[in-house]
Parts: structure tokens; sequence; C-alpha cells
């Protein structure tokens, strides 16, 4: 299922013109709206100088766009375009219509099974990242 993922990572990817670190900065923008490049470098796991040419990329590409921040105009927001938004949910709508599906074909007590799995390995997820030692200082 992984390998599956990472297949469809890259599709949309490519749909979007962008390489997978691009996609991983959109996947943020997306879900959170408005971030500064600082929040968005430490999402990503990457430097503030990487997360520029990431930004630099998305501009370039019409999928971002650099604004001054409302409140702090020392600073600036990452804004995604609300095209590429539109055109990432155009791609995604098959998956997602088509997951949604397919749980149309078990019975209710089926999927309160499935959701109860679910949930409950959601959970065992967040019990390990909130156990987790603190990542190694970064060179």
């Amino acid at each position: 299922m992984l390998n599956l993922t990472a297949d469809f990572e890259r599709v949309l990817a490519a749909h979007l013109s962008i390489n997978s670190t691009d996609l991983g900065a959109m996947e943020h923008l997306i879900q959170s709206g408005p971030l500064s490049p600082t929040e968005l470098a430490h999402r990503l796991g990457i430097t503030t100088a990487a997360t520029t040419l990431v930004i630099d990329r998305l501009e370039k590409a019409g999928h971002a766009s650099r604004e001054a921040h409302p409140s702090d105009r020392r600073s600036v927001r990452v804004v995604p375009a609300e095209a590429s938004v539109a055109r990432t949910f155009t791609a995604l709508r098959p998956l997602i219509f088509g997951v949604d599906a397919v749980l149309d074909d078990f019975a209710p007590s089926e999927r309160a099974a499935i959701e109860l799995y679910l949930a409950r390995v959601a959970e065992v997820y967040r019990r390990v990242i909130a156990d987790a030692p603190p990542p190694p200082p970064a060179p």
C-alpha cells in the first residue's frame, strides 16, 4: 500500500509539473492555508534556504505566491494559488470518490469495523509519534 501511495504522489506531482518536495509543500499549504516560509520549512523538515528554493519553484509554476503578512508587515506568507488548489482537487477526486465507492460495498456493520480498526491504527501512530525521542540537531 505504501508503494501505491508513493506511486500516486509521483503521478500527482507530475500532473502539477512539480517534484515530490514541492508537492509536500503544496499539501501543507492546501491543508493549512498560508504559512510563513519558516513554518513551511519546519513542516517539510528542510532548511529555510532549501525552502526558499521550493517557494521559488512553486511561484514560477504558478502554484503559490509570497504575500505580505496581514498583521506583520515585516514578514511574508506563502499562499497557495486558487487555480492550483482546484487543479489538485480535480486530480484527487477520482481517488477520493473511488475509495468512498469501495466503502459503499460494505454493510454498515462492516464499515463500523473498518472505521474502528482505522481509528485504532491512527491512535497507535499518535502514540508512537508522541513517544519518539527528539531528532538529533541538524549539523
